[in-house]
């Protein structure tokens, strides 16, 4: 359990670093938005065309490349929705539980599923031809649009992240239900307490040095 434990440590640092790559994401939908009504609204005064089909595109290609790539981070820190009624009121052990069974059967299948059924529409994105020859790539139907094929390929990019986040996922709920992981929180809370402990006690030694020193 202790090398799955590790295994699951190592796919949450990089689901982690991700968090850097998600807020330059954020910054460029953001600044492709703002460009988009800007030259909207320039366009309208000064009755020319200023807007693109690619920008327009830029901006949506920049969102799912969001969702897409942020489906490990949510799943990860647990931010994703949850409607619920008795799953808050409940203890680690029996959260650790349903949150496996969910998983194990039902998440990690979804997964496998998604990444299956999106190879066949990804490689004739790509060109795929149903004689086994390559083609052109998609590309949209609008004037100036831009290619589809990465944008497709990134269905399952997204998906394999989730399921690798999934699997790690699935190694720490293990690891409560067995009390690995509750023994390993105990430890660090118990370090954590040790420490802060000899702080404050070094602290107060210094305090009565110091106004020892002034009594003098």
């Amino acid at each position: 359990m202790k090398t799955l434990l590790r295994i699951a440590s190592v796919i949450d640092s990089i689901t982690d670093r991700l968090s850097g790559l998600i807020s330059i994401i954020v910054v460029l939908a953001v600044v492709a938005g703002f460009l988009n009504a800007a030259l909207r609204y320039l366009g309208q005064a000064l009755q020319r065309t200023l807007i693109s089909n690619e920008l327009i595109q830029l901006q949506w290609y920049l969102f799912s490349l969001l969702f897409l790539i942020g489906f490990p981070y949510l799943l990860k820190h647990n931010v994703n929705v949850r409607v619920d009624f008795f799953y808050s009121r409940w203890g680690p052990r029996q959260r650790a539980l349903v949150d496996f069974l969910g998983t194990l059967l039902f998440l990690i299948p979804f997964c496998l599923l998604a990444i299956y059924v999106s190879i066949g529409p990804v490689l004739t994105s790509w060109g795929r031809l149903p004689d086994g020859s390559w083609g052109p790539w998609e590309v949209s139907s609008d004037a100036g649009g831009l290619p589809l094929a990465p944008l497709k390929s990134l269905i399952i990019v997204g998906f394999f992240g989730l399921l690798v986040q999934a699997i790690s996922q699935l190694i720490k709920y293990a690891a409560v239900l067995l009390g690995y992981h509750e023994a390993d929180q105990a430890v660090m809370v118990a370090e954590t307490d040790q420490t802060m402990a000899e702080e404050m006690v070094r602290e107060m030694r210094e305090e009565l040095e110091h106004e020892a020193v002034a009594r003098q």
